[in-house]
């Protein structure tokens, strides 16, 4: 009997998040199956720790903020300012950019009924589009796999650049692909131990029952294993001409960028950034997860503009959920309700403020209220950028709003 070797297990997780693909797919990766030009493609960057929006979207006229936030605020003669009362936070220098050219849109107040300031509980309720009442296993990009991916004959729909794949990417019959480096993943599909396993499976069981997740791993190497040599191969297709900053989210939409250019089939990239997490020193260090975050967007947004994609591709970012309004004693902010996004793209029907910004008078127990439920952001990213039935992925169905 083999034994599995955990750490090995562990370091190559990523293979096992492969989608269980139908033969088709199998087939579909030895052929030169690309998408023509003008696939739309949606790129979601998780702010991972619950972003402050009240000091990323600055309410630079209210008098209100300021006697929250006596230390913390951003005086309006720092942030960049979009209207006169609303400015952005002076690290986003590149976002104002394309709030400029009109290829930034920002959604206020978005958010959940009857939130939770958990962060695992409300990103799982972000990353599944739940209620927060309900509990489910399963991702909205997932179930868009599983709707848009019965005998798919187009390899890797969606992709996230990690080590691991987030529940927005699980669906019930298919999954994303997680990897950070298309090498590394190759290396790894090609691990001995992997091809010794796959040699050795019989009938679907696994060899060791005592390793919950060798069934499914069994269930997904084939293809997982394509995959790894179908996507290294389209990211040698390419390479960027713009300069992309040395951190990690900048490598990451580097890598985004290439697999978009090479045009492999992708239609849904995510990715994670932050510790935005911010209960201490505010101040400095969302000064720097905002800078890196611009930077990186910024870079991508470029090399999309330069090889006439950028009206392919929105960009939207989210944060399980906002900040306090009142700064804390430890020159920070405690966990919140609702947030604004950022939604990005040559393709937007409609720009800048989307709606108003946040009202910081009738507040629920000192959090914002939200206006806007994200399941909507959701249903029309869904349903108008990538064709698919919004109401049976949700589970219901919610206003569509008019970005694209």
């Amino acid at each position: 009997m083999l034994i599995l070797n955990r750490r090995r297990f562990l370091q190559v997780g990523s293979l096992a998040s492969a989608s269980m693909m139908m033969p088709k797919f199998l087939k579909a990766l030895e052929k030169d199956n690309l998408v023509p030009p003008g696939n739309k493609v949606l790129v979601v960057v998780q702010l991972s720790g619950g972003n402050d929006g009240l000091n990323t979207v600055i309410p630079y006229r209210n008098d209100i903020y300021y006697r929250s936030r006596p230390t913390l605020g951003i005086q309006r003669e720092q942030a960049l300012s979009l209207t006169d009362e609303i400015g952005i936070h002076p690290a986003l220098q590149g976002l104002k950019g394309l709030y400029d050219e009109g290829a930034l849109a920002i959604l206020n107040n978005v958010g959940y009924p009857n939130p939770d300031r958990s962060h695992f509980r409300s990103m799982d309720i972000w990353q599944s589009a739940s209620a927060s009442s309900e509990n489910w296993t399963d991702g909205w990009i997932g179930r868009f796999l599983d709707a848009q991916c019965q005998g798919c004959d187009k390899p890797v729909q969606a992709l996230e650049i990690d080590d691991t794949l987030s529940l927005a990417m699980k669906g019930d019959r298919q999954k994303g692909l997680a990897f950070k480096d298309p090498d590394k993943l190759q290396a790894a599909a090609n691990d001995r131990m992997f091809k010794e396993l796959l040699g050795k499976e019989s009938g679907g069981h696994p060899i060791d029952d005592d390793h919950a997740p060798v069934d499914y791993l069994y269930k997904t190497m084939g293809a997982t294993m394509s995959s790894a040599g179908y996507i290294k191969n389209q990211f040698k297709a390419y390479k960027t001409k713009e300069l992309f900053p040395a951190t990690e989210l900048g490598k990451n939409m580097q890598t985004i960028a290439r697999l978009i250019m090479s045009d492999i089939s992708t239609k849904v990239y995510y990715v994670s950034h932050g510790a935005f997490d911010t209960h201490v020193n505010q101040l400095a260090s969302q000064q720097t997860q905002l800078k890196r975050l611009d930077e990186a967007i910024t870079a991508l947004t470029r090399e999309l503009k330069n090889n006439n994609r950028f009206q392919d591709v929105v960009i939207v970012t989210f944060s399980e959920f906002g900040r306090r309004v009142a700064q804390n004693a430890s020159g920070g902010t405690d966990h919140g309700t609702a947030n604004n996004m950022f939604l990005i793209g040559g393709g937007l029907k409609k720009q800048g403020l989307l709606n108003d910004g946040p009202d910081l008078v009738n507040l629920n127990e000192g959090d914002l209220q939200h206006t806007v439920d994200f399941k909507s952001v959701y249903a029309t990213l869904l349903k108008n950028w990538l064709g698919a039935d919004d109401a049976a992925i949700l589970k219901k169905q919610y206003e569509h709003l008019s970005f694209v």
